[in-house]
């Protein structure tokens, strides 16, 4: 079985290691590929919630039910590529072993009570699985069902309130931010997992992955590092009323 180990600095744990290591030009591709692909989701997601709490402040709220059902539909545009990606990463850890750093997730990086009981089933059983194998693939069998479940509920959820049926707006509306805080925290650790993932995959199981993984044809690569810092939530705080 193949292991993700490599050598860090006393001060990062080993994620924290993977995620502030470079990548070769090759990885860096199919690595700034996939997550370019799920942030274009994201982006016209976020900013159509966004422009559609705007309008809400603003007093209108009839174009404010129609923002919110472009944003109910557009969430999927967020939740498929990123199902999609973590999906191929399972399948290719199951078959070649390949076995990268992996650490439970945090509940204190979930807003909603169902993700939050996800990660705390996380952080529980990653005290009792055996195997570093089972830890790593029972985090990416959580990420899948909680952005499915997210997105299933935020679709639901725009709805409701796009057709004016829900009988608690203001309470309807919290929960959309919530849905939206979760989701996009689910994508941010899914690109942590990928980033230590590239760099324990083998050079020669490069192209296996890219071709089951990628939908898009791959951007060019860019001569930096990822980040100094590890993404757990939102990209900025929203500030809504």
């Amino acid at each position: 079985m193949k292991s993700g180990s490599h050598q860090h600095s006393s001060q990062y744990s080993p994620i924290q290691g993977d995620w502030r290591s470079w990548l070769p030009e090759s990885k860096a591709r199919v690595f700034q590929n996939l997550e370019g692909n799920i942030e274009n989701g994201y982006a016209m997601f976020s900013v159509m919630l966004d422009e559609a709490f705007l309008l809400l402040r603003e007093g209108r709220l009839d174009q404010a039910r129609q923002a919110i059902a472009v944003s109910g539909a557009l969430s999927g545009m967020l939740a498929h590529p990123l199902v999609a990606m973590l999906r191929a990463l399972d399948a290719h850890a199951r078959h070649y072993g390949t076995l990268p750093h992996s650490d439970p997730l945090n509940p204190d990086n979930f807003r909603g009570e169902r993700c939050q009981q996800s990660a705390r089933m996380s952080e529980l059983l990653s005290l009792v699985l055996l195997t570093d194998r089972s830890q790593f693939l029972h985090k990416i069998r959580t990420l899948i069902d909680m952005t499915e479940s997210a997105e299933q509920d935020f679709a639901l959820s725009a709805s409701r309130l796009s057709e004016s049926i829900d009988i608690a707006p203001a309470d309807s509306w919290w929960t959309l931010e919530e849905l939206h805080y979760d989701l996009n925290t689910c994508f941010r650790e899914s690109v942590v997992v990928l980033k230590s993932f590239l760099r324990a995959l083998p050079e020669e199981e490069l192209a296996d992955f890219e071709k089951q993984a990628c939908p898009l044809p791959a951007q060019p690569a860019l001569p930096q590092n990822t980040s100094s810092k590890i993404p757990h939530g939102p990209s900025a705080p929203f500030a809504r009323k």
